[in-house]
């Protein structure tokens, strides 16, 4: 299934950029990796192409239009965008997907929704842990150095205009992520809906987060092992991952906001409510987290939905009538029954 990534980068060295495009980088801490004679160790297969460059440097493009509007000079600006469509596994080996043909695709994608734009576009054949994911990285200097038409994710005049800059707004990456459906569905590839969020929405600073706990703990657990200990835990579990856990918990038996709050007060966490929108505060926090970037199973929506299943569930139980107490014949016949006399016999005794 194809997915849309956004990352917003305040880094004055657009070079830095094209050197992750086509060099190999560690996947935790995101250094260039080196040879044994500290020389970078190009990427082995990737395509790469620059737009609106006029045959410079992409790096040096960016810089010499930043100059001449005079934007991006502060260290708080957004500098460039980082957009990746990143193909289903299958798509290569089921639908004929090619590095070339993807590159294509994205040289295209960027060409119709960043015009007037300097841009990259680079595909890469595979992903993180060799997933085999074919995918596609458009990075954008923010600046607009070109006159566009309105496009219909534009939301301002300014958005049009040389000289501005570009914004990636919640409305731009909902018809980004419509527009990546429909390539797919035009070229034949697998997708999912990209527009009705996730269970479990995890981001790019928490899967990173995972990855490195995990390799920790691996790392911990194989020095246990060698010291003949057992292992303390085996799967690493992230903040975000312990609070779904703790939330999902309450809401399984809670049949009432009320209740479901005081759940999750007895775990230390408070869920408060906001503008129609949930928060949770766990103990190691100062700041709370919101049900967003959590996932959609824990906005306000979902939570009281859940409530009212189990108020129903409840209600349905209780008012459901207890089944009749039967005896079945042989344990009536092991009734000892009273032993009836005559009369004349309780006289003759």
């Amino acid at each position: 299934m194809a997915t849309f990534k956004h990352i917003s980068s305040k880094n004055a060295d657009y070079g830095a950029a094209e050197q992750y495009l086509t060099f190999e980088h560690d996947e935790f801490t995101m250094k260039p990796t080196l040879d044994e004679n500290g020389r970078l160790i190009p990427r082995d297969d990737y395509r790469i192409s620059s737009l609106n460059c006029g045959g410079e440097d992409f790096a040096i493009a960016c810089m010499r239009s930043n100059l001449h509007y005079g934007k991006n000079q502060k260290r708080e600006d957004v500098k460039s965008h980082h957009y990746i469509i990143s193909f289903d596994p299958r798509d290569a080996p089921d639908n004929g997907l090619t590095v070339d043909r993807a590159q294509a695709l994205g040289e295209e994608f960027c060409k119709t929704h960043f015009p007037g734009h300097q841009a990259l576009v680079c595909t890469h054949p595979d992903g993180h842990n060799h997933s085999g994911n074919i995918h596609v990285h458009i990075v954008i200097n923010s600046l607009r150095i070109a006159e566009v038409p309105l496009l219909p994710y534009m939301e301002r005049p300014a958005d049009t205009r040389e000289g501005c800059k570009h914004r990636c707004t919640d409305a731009a990456m909902e018809y980004f992520k419509a527009e990546v459906m429909e390539m797919c569905h035009r070229e034949n590839l697998y997708q999912i809906d990209l527009l009705n969020g996730s269970n479990n929405r995890v981001t790019e600073r928490e899967y990173w987060a995972k990855r490195k706990g995990q390799a920790a703990l691996d790392k911990e657990n194989t020095s246990l092992a060698a010291a003949g200990e057992p292992p303390k835990l085996t799967k690493f579990e992230t903040d975000k991952e312990k609070l779904r856990r703790t939330i999902r918990t309450a809401l399984s038996s809670a049949t009432s906001f009320e209740d479901f709050a005081g759940k999750l007060l007895q775990q230390g966490v408070t869920v408060k409510e906001s503008r129609g929108r949930l928060s949770y505060l766990t103990p190691d926090r100062t700041k709370p987290i919101t049900a967003r970037k959590l996932g959609d199973d824990f906005d306000r929506a979902a939570v009281l939905e859940t409530l009212s299943q189990n108020a129903q569930n409840a209600t349905r139980a209780a008012e459901k009538p207890l089944p009749k107490q039967e005896y079945s014949r042989s344990a009536y016949c092991g009734i000892q029954r009273p032993i009836l006399r005559s009369k004349t016999a309780a006289m003759r005794s």
